[in-house]
């Protein structure tokens, strides 16, 4: 394999990896992350955000609070590099607990988009420079009562540093 298709593949590789950091980062509440998934001066479309990654992560952490926790799904994932550019397709589907309030029951809000992003290598690191979420659909779903219950012995996910990725190598719940 020549040495241009191995570089090819290894920036793939990296695209793909900030991809899922992003994700991660989302579902953590770990706004480090992802801020560290995009370049300083890039600018991201998410519908109701439009602009610099600041800005996007205050967005981002001002409605996350709303949801008991989230959890996105990246399926395809096409990256097609040219140089040090990238423009990368991912299909997602995003899903978003709501818990009860008032008269509106616990609910799943899930909606399906696309990531379409360009990257640029940087100082030797892939990141985004652009973003534009694409909307495919959504929709909202009541949870039946008692749908939703796990017994004791079930280790539960955490939408923040508490959760059991973050437990040290060696130390997960047996």
């Amino acid at each position: 394999m020549d040495d241009r298709r191995v570089a090819e593949l290894l920036a793939k590789q990296d695209i793909r990896d900030v991809m899922y950091r992003y994700c991660r980062g989302v579902d953590r509440r770990d706004y480090d992350l992802i801020r560290s998934c995009y370049h300083p001066d890039a600018v991201d479309n998410h519908g109701e955000y439009v602009g610099g990654v600041d800005g996007f992560i205050a967005h981002v952490e001002a409605n996350l609070g709303r949801f008991e926790r989230t959890m996105h799904f990246l399926g395809n994932i096409l990256v097609e590099v040219d140089g040090s550019r990238a423009r990368s397709e991912s299909y997602a589907i995003a899903f978003h607990r709501l818990p009860e309030r008032g008269e509106k029951p616990e609910r799943d809000y899930v909606v399906g988009l696309r990531y379409v992003d360009d990257f640029e290598a940087r100082d030797g690191a892939w990141r985004i420079a652009n973003r534009v979420c694409v909307f495919e659909w959504s929709r909202m779903d009541p949870v039946p009562a008692g749908s939703n219950r796990f017994g004791p012995t079930f280790v539960m996910g955490s939408p923040d540093g508490d959760d059991v990725v973050f437990a040290p190598r060696g130390a997960l719940p047996r």
